[in-house]
């Protein structure tokens, strides 16, 4: 029997030693390969023919979710699985949404993981039992959603606009404040005095918050400000000098 490829993604070289070291002692499981960031992952994927992705999700340079995002959108049979400390419903959203086929937690027991990577490998779903309750309970809240009147159901879809609230949470209480100036109209010189930064700083802020929401221009960011409740129409910007 072939084992199964895996390539194991983590900004942590513990991490990742450990994890070698753990699936080195099944036989039918070979790590052919690691990565430090989203970016190095997307390189990986194309030189080796992995079986399944672990992905760990908080990450420099680009972290597991847009990272996800790219490899399934290059190759959507592509099987991902979010190996994370992170616990709560934004990210498991955010990862399912980018086309993970599997989360699960690094507190899990070591032949929860084994099972994990099987499961994902054969094209099933793996889910633990608090990840399914989630699952279950948001399904429940979009069907109770699209039961309502016509007149009542939101503009865009409920799918849509949860994950793009479960994204908007992943952002940090600056980026927040960046993107409800940007959506305000103001520029990256306003924003900048207007929050005490220097405009290099806030241009960086710009650039990861459109990573992290897969943007590509201020157009995008202001929809996406707006349709995800974001955006705070009363900010005025600041009143120009006086000369």
């Amino acid at each position: 029997m072939t084992p199964l490829r895996i390539l194991v993604v983590d900004d942590h070289i513990v991490v990742r030693t450990g994890l070698k070291a753990l699936l080195a002692t099944q036989a039918d499981i070979s790590v052919v390969s690691e990565a430090a960031n989203g970016q190095e992952a997307i390189d990986k994927v194309k030189e080796h023919q992995a079986d399944v992705i672990i992905m760990d999700i908080s990450m420099p340079v680009m972290d597991g979710i847009e990272a996800t995002r790219r490899i399934i959108a290059n190759d959507p049979s592509a099987k991902i699985l979010a190996l994370t400390v992170h616990e709560d419903k934004q990210f498991f959203f955010s990862m399912l949404a980018a086309g993970a086929r599997g989360y699960i937690s690094k507190q899990a027991a070591p032949q929860e993981l084994v099972a994990a990577i099987q499961h994902v490998a054969s094209g099933a779903i793996f889910l633990q039992p608090d990840q399914a309750t989630w699952l279950v309970e948001e399904y429940r809240r979009l069907a109770h959603e699209a039961s309502k009147p016509r007149h009542a159901t939101p503009t865009i879809p409920a799918a849509l606009a949860a994950t793009e609230a479960n994204q908007a949470a992943m952002l940090s209480h600056r980026e927040v404040q960046v993107v409800e100036l940007v959506a305000a109209g103001l520029t990256t010189p306003e924003i900048a005095q207007q929050l005490h930064l220097s405009p290099k700083t806030v241009s960086r802020h710009r650039e990861r918050i459109m990573q992290k929401l897969n943007v590509r221009s201020s157009v995008e960011l202001v929809k996406f400000a707006l349709r995800s409740g974001i955006a705070n129409l009363d900010i005025s910007p600041p009143a120009p000098n006086q000369r």
